[in-house]
């Protein structure tokens, strides 16, 4: 006979640790939507939805602290073993070269070759397909939020985008 309330808490338990940063994001939600007023359904403050908020994120982290105590769950170490660094370094490398080249080049002349590389480098697409995909979704986007959003972006030394 097996014994059916076998625990399996473990301290190296990756899902254990997830739950109690969510928990504690959670009440430092809850805390901030405090400190903004709640204030009524009928009128509610700006704190309202933010308290509301962390109080859902509570419900999900407990849940998932209780379903890592009680079912167990993977190590921490197991978590990060055979990880490929090379390309989430990658991107964050794209991603600062982005954040620099923003404001001096435009929306459009800064996110375009964001694009190409990604989708050349990070995820190898064909050039047929990566050029119009780097070309067309910045585009797209700039139209969006320019235009329809009327969101101002920069538009850099060249007045494009």
């Amino acid at each position: 006979m097996t014994d059916q309330t076998n625990v399996k808490l473990r301290l190296s338990n990756s899902e254990l640790w997830g739950g109690l940063i969510g928990l504690a994001l959670a009440g430092f939600v809850i805390w901030q939507g405090l400190k903004l007023k709640l204030g009524t359904i009928n009128d509610p403050g700006s704190g309202y939805v933010l308290f509301y908020t962390g109080i859902l994120m509570c419900v999900f982290a407990t849940s998932i602290i209780v379903s890592a105590i009680t079912e167990g769950g993977p190590t921490l170490a197991s978590r990060w073993e055979n990880v490929r660094w090379s390309k989430p370094l990658l991107v964050i490398a794209c991603l600062t070269v982005f954040s620099f080249a923003l404001e001096p080049l435009g929306f459009l002349l800064s996110s375009i070759p964001l694009m190409l590389v990604l989708l050349r480098v990070i995820d190898p697409v064909r050039w047929t397909l990566a050029i119009p995909v780097a070309v067309l979704v910045p585009s797209g986007m700039w139209w969006v939020l320019k235009r329809l959003l009327l969101i101002q972006l920069p538009s850099g030394l060249f007045g494009i985008g």
